[in-house]
């Protein structure tokens, strides 16, 4: 059985519909206080096939991003659920796990606050499933099996398929492998990084690709996540700078706090593209299918 978050329904459905698995309707209550009750009510009458005696299914997936402090609130509750309802296993699918950027300690006194996520989650859960986590060591942290997912391949789908010789370019080299996992589920197209380079003299930074030739090419920018797009948007003025073609935003996980999507429009992106770890307007495509064969 599924088990979704409130922040994942179009993700948990779409995965339904993938693996054939039953579906879960969750249901929310908050007290005067402002605390949230999240229940599964499904668990007590499902009837799963290797299931207990009792009914109960045998295991359940949990499936929620935490893009925020309540959603992450919300999951924990979920896991208890299914361990009070007496589920023998329960994975736990985080398509987009919050504080995973803070993955190490800033300065004296503070938290690795991703090590303290990943331990709350991994008390309530046999083995969590991570869809490329911006620091793959965040795994580490876990206290029980964890996998990964790479969905970057999943970017390709939504892109036009007039695209005039298509770079596939990634903000740093490190993350090259991303673009490369989208220009070869396209099908055809080049990659390359962003490179920045410091003035000595005036200490002013550049952004430029590393080697790709973008004029008259359209460009597709690829990472996993897109946050405030403040670093994507100088890097889609380079290239514009360079007289390229088109330029699209593709991410895995498509934040985009604040103003972010009206800077990257003011910066010349014709669109952007996110998948449904984070479900927003800019959600065009699912992982739901790079997510089978870990379930």
């Amino acid at each position: 059985m599924l088990v979704p978050g409130s922040a994942s329904q179009s993700l948990a459905a779409a995965l339904a519909a993938e693996t054939g698995r039953p579906l879960a309707t969750p249901e929310y209550r908050w007290f005067p206080d402002g605390e949230e009750c999240a229940s599964v009510p499904d668990l007590a009458a499902s009837a799963e096939s290797g299931g207990s005696n009792d009914g109960t299914p045998a295991e359940t997936v949990v499936v929620a991003s935490t893009p925020s402090n309540d959603a992450l609130v919300e999951l924990l509750q979920l896991q208890d659920a299914c361990r009070e309802a007496g589920v023998d296993r329960v994975t736990t699918v985080l398509p987009y796990m919050g504080y995973a950027r803070q993955d190490s300690s800033f300065g004296p006194g503070e938290p690795v606050s991703a090590r303290a996520v990943a331990r709350a989650v991994s008390t309530g859960t046999d083995r969590v499933v991570l869809v490329n986590p911006h620091e793959r060591g965040v795994t580490e942290y876990f206290d029980c099996e964890t996998a990964v997912v790479d969905a970057a391949a999943r970017l390709a789908a939504p892109l036009p398929d007039d695209l005039s010789e298509p770079v596939f370019l990634a903000p740093d080299a490190s993350a090259e492998s991303l673009a490369a996992s989208a220009r070869d589920a396209y099908g055809r197209g080049s990659t390359d990084f962003f490179e920045k380079e410091r003035d000595r003299e005036t200490g002013e930074v550049s952004v430029h690709p590393h080697d790709a030739d973008v004029a008259g090419r359209d460009v597709i920018v690829v990472d996993d996540i897109v946050a405030t797009g403040s670093t994507m948007s100088h890097a889609v003025a380079a290239l514009h700078d360079r007289d390229c073609g088109r330029v699209f935003a593709a991410c895995v996980h498509g934040v985009l706090a604040g103003n972010a999507r009206v800077k990257l429009a003011a910066a010349g992106v014709e669109s952007v593209f996110a998948t449904d770890t984070i479900e927003r307007g800019e959600t065009a495509v699912s992982v739901a299918p790079a997510l089978v064969d870990a379930l």
